[in-house]
């Protein structure tokens, strides 16, 4: 058997292609879940694409008793990668207590399972948004964190917080906080894909679900930014790179090749596309026109980020291997593998 690794949010959209990459590579994976935004479906499309079903516990890491329970029950447990978290700026504007409450608290109770154990290996989900509207693009690691203009990104910035000051003091556990900028894309089997519960609030989601018809057509949030067409900027890399990285820093964490017990690395393509140019890509893959429309400026939105990724390249010997194109046509793949799946359920019930 390989090293046990837990994944908490393994069946969301990051988390279950991860869990697919650890499985590829030996690892033996425990996933937490509470299924909040995420489908027990998901389960199988994995174990369909590794042939391994990964053990799963239907768990809210919110309850501390239940976190104990948990690292009783699983005392091998040999790495946790946190994915577990509400993710959605706009939502995080509207509703900020369940942020800092799902968040926070989640973190909090796993790092202090964590102090308790000899040797501990922890990669947080982290994300560009700490960075704000960064001063110099692309940005690297030591851009400073500026004010937040979410509760989300403040989740994230304070998270991070909260790891650097616990590995300070907890010499037994190493970590690795990774930024990601903007996952997109599916598995190339469309086995698994992003799967967002109601309204997507991510741009991808909403591109697939508009071509397919689910959707009468996209906003466009602001066409009056500073950049070439107006239009946000961003760094969109395909989740199958930011799984790949994952393992290559548990890879890290486990082999104790670390410089200190507590290290940022920034995950993305070192490219950016403005919306529109994201919806060129997707509109040439899929040979699909997209109605969209230009809407007001949402709250929350920063100009423009893109990563530099020289750090990841060169200490994690990691780079985003995927282009935008590749991503979009794996994502349109996934959604009308979805579709075909509705239409075929529909049929069943007539």
């Amino acid at each position: 058997m390989g090293k046990k690794i837990l994944v908490t949010g393994g069946l969301g959209f990051i988390g279950s292609h991860t869990v697919v990459a650890l499985q590829e590579r030996g690892f033996d994976v425990v996933i937490i879940d509470n299924l909040s935004n995420s489908s027990l479906e998901v389960l199988g499309g994995i174990t369909k694409i590794t042939k391994i079903s990964p053990e799963f516990e239907n768990m809210d890491l919110r309850e501390k008793e239940a976190v104990s329970a948990f690292f009783d029950k699983y005392p091998d447990i040999e790495g946790v990668i946190h994915f577990a978290a509400s993710k959605a700026v706009g939502e995080s504007v509207e509703n900020p207590l369940l942020y800092y409450e799902n968040n926070l608290n989640t973190l909090i109770y796993l790092l202090q399972q964590l102090k308790e154990r000899e040797n501990s290996k922890f990669i947080f989900s982290s994300s560009c948004t700490v960075y704000g509207q960064a001063d110099e693009l692309p940005i690297t690691e030591s851009a400073p964190v500026k004010k937040a203009e979410s509760p989300y990104g403040n989740t994230k910035q304070i998270g991070e917080e909260i790891i650097a000051d616990t590995c300070k003091v907890t010499k037994n556990i190493s970590a690795i906080s990774l930024r990601y900028f903007n996952p997109i894309g599916a598995h190339p089997s469309a086995n698994i894909g992003e799967l967002p519960i109601g309204t997507p609030q991510n741009l991808v989601p909403f591109i697939t679900q508009t071509a397919i018809g689910k959707r009468e057509k996209l906003s466009v949030f602001g066409n009056d930014y500073p950049t070439p067409d107006g239009t946000c900027i961003r760094d969109y890399i395909h989740v199958m790179d930011l799984a790949r990285a994952h393992v290559v820093a548990l890879e890290r964490l486990l082999d104790e090749e670390q410089e200190t017990n507590y290290e940022v690395f920034n995950l993305g393509t070192g490219k950016g596309n403005s919306v529109l140019e994201a919806i060129k890509a997707f509109e040439k893959v899929s040979e699909t026109k997209l109605p969209y429309v230009i809407a007001a400026r949402r709250e929350g939105d920063i100009t423009a980020a893109y990563a530099d990724t020289t750090k990841a390249n060169e200490v994690l010997k990691w780079k985003a291997e995927y282009s935008i194109d590749d991503a979009m046509e794996s994502a349109w793949k996934w959604q009308l593998k979805l579709k075909k799946k509705e239409t075929e359920e529909k049929n069943k019930t007539v």
